[in-house]
Order: structure tokens, then sequence, then C-alpha cells
């Protein structure tokens, strides 16, 4: 399947798009599915146990807070999303590892990078809620495409077969 962001948003100006804060750190720069998502905050336990699960082609939106003090997401859990079949990841927050993330075949999408590890057990998470940040709302089921050029997020698949 071809496209890209650019076209996707011309065609659908209904579409929602997000705000131009993200970098690429995984290998594919293009991806798009159907969204999953993860509320959470400097804790990515759950965040673990989701990629544990088969991604089916899915995107895993993380709203991590914006925060810029940790890392939720290297190289291990980078590893765990190709093994079970995810399309990609956006992260409201920070990855690490990110040369062992640049040559793994799935797009991730972050704020920026961080050494740090996030702690286990210090703040609930929430799994499968509305999330909203970067301009745009969230909801699972919904689709995102991501490439070089941005995000586009629709309430339906907006792509060609």
């Amino acid at each position: 399947m071809s496209f890209t962001t650019t076209d996707l948003s011309d065609e659908h100006p209904e579409a929602q798009v997000c705000d131009p804060v993200f970098h690429d750190f995984g290998g594919r720069m293009a991806f798009h599915g159907p969204i999953k998502t993860l509320k959470l905050f400097e804790d990515n336990a759950l965040l673990r146990t989701v990629l544990e699960a088969a991604g089916e082609g899915r995107v895993l939106v993380v709203d991590a807070g914006g925060s810029m003090r940790c890392a939720v997401l290297g190289g291990n859990l980078g590893q765990l999303a190709v093994k079970n079949h995810w399309a990609g990841i956006v992260i409201h927050g920070c990855v690490r590892d990110s040369e062992e993330l640049a040559i793994q075949p799935i797009g991730v999408k972050a704020l920026g990078v961080h050494p740090r590890k996030s702690e286990k057990g210090l703040h609930s998470a929430h799994a499968d809620r509305v999330v909203s940040f970067a301009g745009v709302t969230f909801r699972p089921g919904a689709w995102l495409y991501a490439d070089n050029d941005g995000i586009v997020v629709a309430e339906e698949p907006i792509h060609k077969k």
C-alpha cells in the first residue's frame, strides 16, 4: 500500500493532522493502522504488557504526558513490538536506545530521546481511552497514517487499497 500524508491530508480535509513536534526513531518511516491507546506517565509497565500482545498491524499511541524526564520506550520494547506485529508507535514523550530503534523494522515517532529509563510502579496507566496531544484527539479504532511529512488521523480508513 502506498500513501503519503500530504496526499491524504489534501484528499481528506476533515482528517486531523498532528502538530509538527515528533521525530522519527524507528527503522520504518511510513506506517499506518488502526489505533490502540495508552495513557501513562514515567512508568512503562503497561506499555510492556500491551506490546507483549499481538499488535495485528495496529499503531500504539502513547500519551506519556509529554514528559522529557525519562524514556518510556527503548530497544528491548521496540524488539517486542516488531516480534508481535505492531505497525508503529507514537509517543508523546521520549525514547532511548535510539541507535537500536533505528534498525528495527517498525515506525517510532516521539518527542525526543532521554537516556534515563522509566520507573515501574510509580503511576497508574490506562489503556483504550481517548487521548489528546499535538493538536489531535486519538480514539481507539481510528486510523493513523505517518510518514516523513507528519501524522494524519481519521475516524475510518482513508487510504486506497
